[in-house]
């Protein structure tokens, strides 16, 4: 395990984090965080805001009691806030909040409330700070993601194949898109550290076929590289049978089944990653409790395929996995974004 002290190098990469999302001084700035926070980022946030002279607070929740019938990772849908009106109308009056929570808000039942007044929002993955610093936001990068995210606003169809067996269609005319290179600028927008990724959230009854998990693809869930392949078949956004022999199968069946919620087997997300400086083989160099995996979604070239919450089709559940494919080739419209795992121009 990692140490985890405050140091000046990190200070600095999270100031240059919110100076790319034009905090300025005087700036409204709430710090989400809760009891069970990663405080070394707590910390830091603090104090390269104080140090570009923002007008910050704190907001500290109780980590919620536990509910769930099994553990809970990576669902980007903190249970921190607890629907509580008080805190929400703090957070809503900020110019930018900087979530902390353990699981962040991404697909928090919360968050349209935070933004309707104009309030950014900016995750910082629960992440040990080397991995952050790492992987400090490109400029450059910006302007490839909202490329790549122009371009599935424009697209009917995403179909995914692979040499694996995977054969997913999915339907994404007005499917609400969403893409972040690690920095947010604009008034009511969501983005998160590190990031470096294109993707949307399909409307209900959109996604149908097959999905072929590879020994080596990633349950980031679980932390795992597979060792064995998965089957995943899914009709109208949900999976209806988890084929497999071996223990990665086996643990997919067994978690989703704890839940006891259909919504935990539907479509969450589908997407690709954009960022040439996370890896894929990352992982292995981290203890679990040093990262979330962000990094996994984001590298460039990868399939990314995720079930559980999607608020655009009204579902919500804490059932959630994160599934990085390689080796995909995606098509939208019939125009080759990803090449067999390899991101293909103008996004390379």
């Amino acid at each position: 395990m990692l140490t985890e002290r405050i140091e000046g190098k990190w200070i600095a990469s999270f100031r240059r984090v919110f100076q790319l999302c034009e905090i300025k001084p005087g700036d409204r700035v709430a710090i989400l965080s809760e009891t069970l926070s990663r405080k070394i980022n707590v910390h830091l946030a603090e104090l390269a805001l104080s140090d570009l002279q923002a007008q910050l607070f704190h907001v500290v929740m109780p980590s919620a009691p536990l509910s769930d019938p099994v553990a809970v990772r990576s669902t980007g849908s903190s249970p921190a806030l607890q629907g509580n009106t008080s805190v929400l109308a703090a957070l809503r009056t900020a110019d930018v909040v900087i979530d902390c929570t353990v699981e962040g808000l991404l697909h928090a039942p919360e968050l349209k409330n935070i933004l309707s007044e104009g309030a950014r929002l900016m995750m910082i993955s629960n992440e040990h700070p080397e991995i952050l610093e790492r992987l400090a936001p490109d400029p450059a990068l910006h302007q490839k993601v909202q490329l790549g995210v122009q371009m599935l606003d424009q697209a009917k169809q995403m179909r995914v194949t692979s040499a694996a067996g995977t054969d997913l269609t999915i339907n994404v005319e007005g499917a609400p898109s969403r893409g972040s290179a690690g920095f947010v600028t604009e008034p009511g927008k969501v983005s998160y550290w590190p990031g470096g990724l294109c993707l949307c959230f399909p409307r209900e009854g959109t996604v149908n076929g097959t999905v072929v998990m590879d020994a080596g693809d990633v349950n980031l869930t679980f932390k795992r590289y597979l060792e064995s392949p998965v089957h995943l078949v899914i009709e109208n956004d949900f999976v209806v049978d988890i084929q497999g022999k071996g223990v990665d199968a086996q643990l997919m069946r067994s978690y989703l089944a704890a839940w006891n919620d259909k919504n935990a087997y539907g479509v969450s997300h589908v997407g690709w990653g954009m960022n040439p400086a996370a890896r894929w083989d990352s992982m292995v160099m981290y203890d679990k409790h040093d990262t979330n995996g962000t990094e996994l979604r984001a590298f460039a070239g990868n399939f990314l395929i995720s079930t559980g919450a999607n608020e655009y089709a009204d579902r919500f559940t804490n059932g959630h996995f994160d599934l990085p494919l390689r080796a995909c080739t995606v098509d939208l419209d019939g125009k080759r974004i990803v090449d067999e795992g390899r991101l293909l121009s103008p996004l390379v």
